[in-house]
């Protein structure tokens, strides 16, 4: 029997996602999705529109790591879901909760060469903690909340949703194609069966459309930290003498608790390295915040409690710890923890509600006061070491001098977006977020072209914060094009582009080992004068002490709601020779 006139799958889907409490729907349109884009806008959502499907699927992982919301995009079918595949495989890699919406071919016509007919869901699958394509209308608000929860459950990550461009559309406009294509085919027996089964399937893929919504919405349910693995930790602290701490992304997802996180943190009083997410977890500056000289501290510690950071590359798959250290391993995954090397203590569960625990009780710091106090001076040497190479002289600015001036301008509620190799990485050793939940970097997949989605999505959760792009010039020509989606949009993010005429990274070791610098060699590109034929500010700074006028100007333009673009001429430096990890 028909269902209910005027069922549109688009607005179902759409109110779904606000559901979810997401307020923002990432997207490059499609005629397979457009449905879902008016109810999204009809619903209350803001639709923010990119220029490529990978930069919708990075700002819905930025929005999702900054808000602990699952982040949504939506995709056309065909090359839309083909186009975000490397953006998907990002967000998975850093366990990032985030909802793709795969626009696709009419149920009818599948697999009968429809434009942009493929397998999505065979091709995105392996990419994706789960992956499912809607039949019915009805399905759709149920699948989309079935999504969300997955997303969340366990060890965060990205899921799909394919969703038939008939399943979005108007019942009476679908109803209107099927009987068209059966009319057109004429009268003859033949024709009559087709017209009779295209109208029994509009009849299921509508029926009951009205009850198609997902359940309330329910935060995930995460169990304690085990108390006995936990006085164990405390047990193995007692007696260390040199322990440390590292805290990773993981220990950042549940965002509501990230402050007691750091206040257990303080409490512990342990030497602390941060890295992904868990940058700015205790701010700028704190006595027990270390930054550099992480591997050489690894390999003396005798006690290390890795808090959502697993043994991969990062840490030369383990070989950058003692032999004889006591390791403590909390991870949500038990693969992860025990990944390269086993620990002594395998916590599997939340990493920060186990920091958090720790913190609860903590230990004496007393007999690691000498260690702490060893390790600081290291680190103020590093300062001050890095702070020299600043004033090397050179034709034009030396990185580290830019990353030193972005230091000292920007205000106390930036958020810092990284996006390239040897610069972004140049400038994790000189920046400090501001505080918890205000960095965001290309993560261990190392994808460029992050910048100009991530910058979008931090400015949907953290609305008139200052949002600063930091780009290698070989990064900013993936996304730079999102300049034109911050004019349309009134998102004033603030890009800086290192610009060395070279993909630095790959060259200084390229040509050292093999003598040829082939595929590594660009242009000094005029990037502000592409900024400003998109619509948005752009300028050029040639010396180091023209910076602090232009970041300054800068920042004026973006308090006027229009994004600007600082091209900055850089000396090429060595100073993360044989950085090249694999």
């Amino acid at each position: 029997m028909p269902a209910e006139s005027g069922a549109n799958g688009g607005a179902r889907l759409a109110e779904a996602i606000a559901g979810l409490g997401v307020r923002t729907l990432f997207t490059l349109c499609g005629g397979h999705i457009s449905p879902l884009l008016v109810g999204a806008r009809r619903a209350g959502l803001r639709v923010v529109d990119v220029r490529d499907e990978a930069a919708a699927v990075f700002a819905a992982d930025a929005a999702a790591r900054l808000s602990g919301t699952v982040g949504v995009a939506a995709v056309t079918a065909g090359p839309g879901v083909t186009n975000a595949l490397t953006a998907l495989q990002n967000a998975r890699l850093a366990q990032s909760p985030v909802l793709l919406i795969g626009g696709a071919a009419p149920t009818v016509l599948r697999g009968r060469g429809a434009l942009q007919d493929i397998d999505q869901l065979s091709v995105v699958r392996p990419h994706v903690k789960w992956a499912a394509s809607a039949r019915r209308v009805r399905d759709l608000g149920p699948l989309c909340a079935r999504a969300a929860a997955v997303a969340h459950d366990g060890v965060p990550g990205p899921v799909f949703l394919d969703c038939a461009l008939d399943l979005l559309y108007d019942e009476d406009v679908v109803r209107e194609w099927y009987g068209a294509a059966g009319a057109a085919a004429g009268r003859s027996l033949r024709a009559r069966l087709e017209g009779w089964y295209l109208r029994r399937h509009v009849d299921r893929m509508f029926a009951r459309a009205g009850e198609g919504r997902g359940p309330p919405r329910r935060p995930p349910v995460t169990a304690g930290p085990d108390g006995r693995l936990v006085g164990r930790a405390r047990e193995l602290l007692a007696a260390a003498r040199r322990p440390l701490l590292l805290i990773g992304s993981q220990a950042v997802l549940d965002v509501g608790r990230v402050d007691r996180l750091a206040a257990a943190v303080a409490a512990l009083g342990i030497p602390t390295y941060l890295s992904g997410m868990a940058r700015g977890l205790l701010g700028r500056r704190h006595e027990v915040l270390r930054r550099h000289r992480r591997r050489e501290a690894l390999r003396e510690a005798d006690v290390v409690i890795l808090a959502g950071v697993p043994c991969d590359f990062r840490l030369d798959y383990g070989r950058h710890l003692g032999r004889g250290a006591r390791v403590v391993a909390a991870n949500l995954s038990r693969a992860e923890a025990r990944r390269n090397r086993r620990p002594t203590v395998t916590a599997v569960g939340d990493p920060g509600a186990f920091v958090t625990a720790l913190g609860s009780a903590p230990p004496d710091p007393g007999a690691w006061a000498p260690w702490a106090a060893e390790l600081a001076a290291r680190d103020a040497a590093r300062e001050a070491a890095i702070a020299a190479m600043a004033t090397a002289p050179g034709d034009h600015v030396h990185p580290i001098a830019l990353c030193r001036a972005v230091e000292d301008a920007a205000a106390a509620d930036s958020v810092f977006v990284l996006d390239g190799g040897d610069f972004a990485a140049t400038a994790s050793y000189v920046l400090s977020p501001r505080g918890p939940l205000r960095h965001l970097d290309p993560g261990v997949f190392g994808t460029l072209g992050v910048g100009g989605g991530f910058a979008l999505g931090a400015a949907a959760v953290r609305p008139g914060a200052e949002i600063w792009v930091l780009y290698g010039d070989g990064a900013a020509g993936f996304s730079l094009a999102e300049v034109d989606t911050c004019v349309r949009h009134g998102i004033p993010v603030i890009a800086v582009v290192g610009n060395d005429a070279s993909w630095a990274q790959i060259a200084r070791d390229q040509v050292a080992v093999l003598g040829d610098d082939v595929g590594t060699v660009l242009r000094r590109t005029d990037y502000h004068l592409v900024a400003r034929g998109f619509g948005g500010e752009g300028l050029l700074v040639e010396r180091a002490g023209d910076l602090p006028a232009a970041l300054a100007t800068a920042q004026d333009v973006a308090r006027t709601g229009r994004p600007v673009l600082v091209n900055v001429l850089l000396d090429r430096t060595d100073f993360r020779k044989g950085s090249i990890a694999m």
